[in-house]
């Protein structure tokens, strides 16, 4: 059964690295984190919606997008150490590439369709107000140089704008697996320092034509890519560092219950009483802050490994083969999510707000991703 990523693809199990068992179980538990990442962030792209507050951003300083870029480093290093694939030289680069080439088209064709759905809402509903929503009020008042910007990945709509980040890092995901293979602590150092280097100059890639920076800087960013790559172990049975497992545990569950309480009261420090430089005080999500860092490192912790234990549990075991079949599928689920998200915008403008037409929409985007899911999985099965 062929899985993909949105990032990188995830190989079938029996082409992972020995030993077999281990690798698979690794693997269904990336597919498993990621399925839900992709319901956490089509609920999270539904700004107000009743669910959003159920979904962990709620409870700590980090979100599923930090869990999703960790979980496509994660698994790259499959993908890369995969004997089957032999991935090295130009096989490796020409992959890779073609991948980025891959999700930079899906980013094309779901910004044309949500800019579709944008104005047919606004004609449908008679509220020219549609128009404006996600920065995307450029592009139908300034066409010609809105389009270009789309196509050269410098304008990005609101809630449409975390492929770009990932096509930026597929496009650099070579040296990140050849650096990897040279030595990880020589490929952690120079993102570690890219990344610090972002913070202190405060760099980042511009937007045209309206004036502005990248909502995630892919500076930055790629930082918590890498740690995925660094810290994957295909050949352990969790797919993550066993030594001293009960101490990471804690340590985990320290950060995560410190995580909590500063959510509980709602902390947020002021920028402007900040000593310099201030990004690294700042619970920022463009730059990618330490403190978010940490609270993800503390999530992993925590919870890697646990996978193959909880599927034991009745009630996780039932709710882990949806959201494997979602992770295995994810760049498709993704772009369907991202429309649907708006799509469930529309509804609850259109709508009295309340929590049967958010619980409609929940239930309907859900169901949809699964179907398409499901529908993709059965494309490449048919022949067989």
């Amino acid at each position: 059964m062929q899985r993909d990523s949105t990032l990188a693809e995830s190989p079938d199990p029996k082409h992972l690295a020995q030993p077999r068992r281990v690798a698979a179980r690794a693997l269904n538990q990336v597919d498993f984190w990621r399925g839900y990442a992709l319901i956490a962030i089509f609920i999270n792209h539904i700004p107000g919606i009743y669910f959003e507050q159920f979904t962990h951003r709620a409870f700590g300083l980090s979100d599923s997008a930090e869990l999703f870029v960790f979980l496509a480093g994660f698994s790259l290093r499959y993908l890369s150490e995969s004997r089957n694939e032999n991935l090295v030289g130009m096989r490796l680069f020409m992959r890779l590439e073609a991948r980025a080439f891959t999700i930079y088209a899906a980013q094309l064709v779901i910004v044309s369709l949500a800019l579709a759905m944008m104005a047919g809402a606004a004609i449908y509903l008679d509220t020219p107000l549609i128009l404006q929503w996600n920065n995307a009020s450029a592009f139908f008042e300034s066409p010609v140089q809105t389009q270009i910007g789309i196509v050269m990945l410098a304008h990005q709509m609101g809630y449409f704008d975390v492929l770009p980040l990932y096509i930026v890092m597929m496009a650099f995901a070579p040296l990140v697996v050849v650096l990897g293979r040279i030595s990880l602590r020589i490929l952690l150092f120079y993102s570690v320092s890219v990344w610090a280097l972002t913070l202190l100059s405060e760099l980042n890639l511009p937007t045209w034509p309206v004036e502005g920076v990248w909502f995630f800087n892919p500076f930055a960013w790629q930082l918590q890519f890498v740690l995925g790559y660094v810290l994957a172990r295909p050949k352990q049975a969790a797919g993550f560092i066993e030594d001293k497992r009960m101490e990471l545990r804690i340590l985990g569950l320290v950060i995560v219950g410190i995580g909590l309480w500063l959510a509980m009261i709602n902390w947020s420090p002021n920028p402007f009483e900040l000593p310099e430089p201030r990004l690294f005080f700042m619970n920022d999500k463009t730059s990618l802050s330490p403190m978010r860092i940490v609270h993800m490192l503390g999530l992993v912790m925590l919870l890697g490994g646990l996978f193959d234990k909880a599927t034991h549990w009745g009630p996780f075991r039932f709710l882990s083969v949806p959201l494997c079949l979602l992770g295995r599928n994810s760049l498709h689920v993704f772009c369907a999510g991202s429309l649907l998200s708006l799509a469930g915008q529309i509804v609850r403008f259109a709508n009295p707000a309340g929590l049967v037409t958010d619980t409609l929409v929940l239930l309907i985007g859900v169901a949809a991703m699964l179907a398409i899911a499901w529908g993709n999985e059965w494309r490449i099965n048919w022949p067989r």
